[in-house]
């Protein structure tokens, strides 16, 4: 799943902690204002996630600095894809599309023939993503303070 020119897939050990919870606040940061309220994946409990073996890291190359990260959880028919995040220093560098296609094998590696994430309806940016990587729109719907947009990718 590894790979080990680009450093993708590589499962987050406690060290990273810190790396992780600075990517994530800083991918996400952007979006509090737009949103009004702080995104889910800046509250996560990352030391949880990361020892629960949820988080796959990418590193830079040269330096081994974690520029980009999913959180991911298989369910019994799905793997849910609950956050990637890719440092704004990164962007332009195709680690986002590296971390999909990414969550893509270890969905397969595991069994799972379908991928399901959401995102806010007020990213407007991931609206445009996610279609081209193949997920389609599952349905809209509010959980608490967040206006979410359900998708999903098939496999098979």
């Amino acid at each position: 799943m590894r790979s080990e020119q680009t450093g993708e897939g590589i499962r987050a050990a406690a060290a990273d902690v810190p790396a992780v919870k600075a990517v994530t606040d800083a991918a996400y940061r952007p979006y509090i204002e737009r949103i009004g309220v702080v995104p889910a994946p800046m509250e996560a409990d990352h030391a949880a996630d990361v020892a629960a073996g949820k988080v796959f890291v990418a590193r830079e190359p040269a330096a081994g600095r974690v520029v980009g990260l999913v959180v991911i959880e298989a369910r019994a028919d799905h793997l849910f894809l609950d956050s990637i995040a890719v440092h704004p220093d990164a962007h332009g560098r195709g680690v986002g599309r590296r971390l999909l296609r990414f969550v893509d094998a270890r969905a397969r590696a595991l069994g799972l023939e379908e991928i399901r994430l959401y995102t806010n309806a007020m990213m407007w940016e991931n609206q445009k993503i996610y279609p081209k990587y193949g997920y389609e729109v599952v349905e809209r719907r509010v959980d608490g303070p967040y206006d979410r947009i359900h998708y999903r990718k098939r496999l098979v």
